[in-house]
């Protein structure tokens, strides 16, 4: 029971951590521009691709600096060209905006990439185990996944809450007529939180590639569970993104290493007529077969009991 215990947490706590790293760049984008992005998943998928094919020629470390600042640029070219466009128009038009983007993004991947999962190396530094737990190897490149997970946590809430850039991001989301005539562009402001928005989703994307699947519906796969981190943790809040993401990896690693069920834990269900067959199916579920919906049940409790979510600091 102690290893099981132990060897999930561990898994729950990275898991986690991968989530906050995805869902980082999104809960800056809110935070500071209020603007629910609903194609920053298919920004964490150019990133692995775009880390993928730098890694071919120029080694993975060199990817993991190229690739964000690539994607970032077009984040920021997007919010120029096309979501400052749209923005005039309310929060609906966003919504469509960026949920279009979803489709021409991942239809550029497949052109270009295909359909078939890519073969992302992990890098040969990293490539070793780092420790061994109840005869279980974990490899190096997972804590470069904690711990750097972990600095862009720390890095964020410092420049959010005390550096004068972050300053100036709030302000201009609230007062931004005061703070144009103090001297800010406002629109350059919002276009580089958006590209520093996009470029953070594309470093979870390098990061994870060689750790996941690098293949053209990797968005699809982690984008719902990313709004419900982000939803979870309360809107704009991102010390509510990190607890939302600890709570989600944690619960369905543990939720996975169970064959907890009503039939274990109270034996054969015996029922009778046409309800038996329904009853028995719903008797035999294991917590192991729930851990793929386990997320969104927690989304619907917490919206039920506090809709602003853990920590959330904005009404909408």
């Amino acid at each position: 029971m102690l290893d099981i215990v132990l060897t999930s947490t561990l898994n729950g706590v990275l898991y986690g951590m991968l989530l906050f790293l995805l869902a980082s760049g999104l809960t800056v984008i809110f935070s500071m521009m209020g603007v629910l992005n609903f194609a920053h998943a298919s920004f964490y998928m150019l990133g692995a691709f775009f880390g993928f094919e730098l890694s071919l020629y120029l080694g993975y470390w060199p990817g993991l600096l190229i690739a964000p600042v690539l994607v970032g640029c077009i984040g920021m070219a997007v919010e120029r060209y096309g979501l400052r466009r749209v923005h005039r128009h309310g929060h609906v038009a966003e919504l469509l905006f960026t949920f279009g983007l979803t489709f021409v993004i991942q239809e550029f991947v497949e052109i270009v990439w295909g359909t078939l999962p890519m073969n992302y190396q992990v890098p040969r530094l990293l490539d070793f185990s780092a420790f061994t737990l109840f005869s279980l190897h974990y490899p190096a490149f997972k804590l470069f996944e904690l711990f750097g997970s972990a600095a862009v946590f720390i890095a964020l809430a410092l420049v959010v809450k005390f550096s004068r850039i972050g300053l100036v991001v709030q302000a201009a989301l609230g007062h931004p007529g005061m703070v144009a005539m103090l001297g800010h562009d406002v629109d350059r402001v919002f276009m580089l939180v958006f590209g520093v928005g996009c470029g953070l989703a594309a470093v979870a994307g390098v990061i994870a590639g060689p750790a996941l699947v690098t293949q053209s519906n990797m968005a699809e796969l982690l984008g719902p569970i990313l709004f419900v981190v982000v939803v979870f943790g309360g809107l704009g809040s991102l010390t509510g993104a990190f607890a939302a993401s600890l709570i989600i990896g944690l619960a369905q690693t543990f939720a996975v290493a169970s064959n907890a069920s009503l039939a274990a834990s109270f034996g054969p269900l015996h029922a009778a007529g046409p309800m038996a067959a329904l009853l028995g199916d719903i008797w035999n579920v294991s917590v192991a077969q729930l851990a793929p919906i386990l997320p969104y049940l927690l989304l619907v409790l917490v919206l039920v009991l506090r809709p602003r979510g853990l920590m959330g600091a904005r009404e909408s």
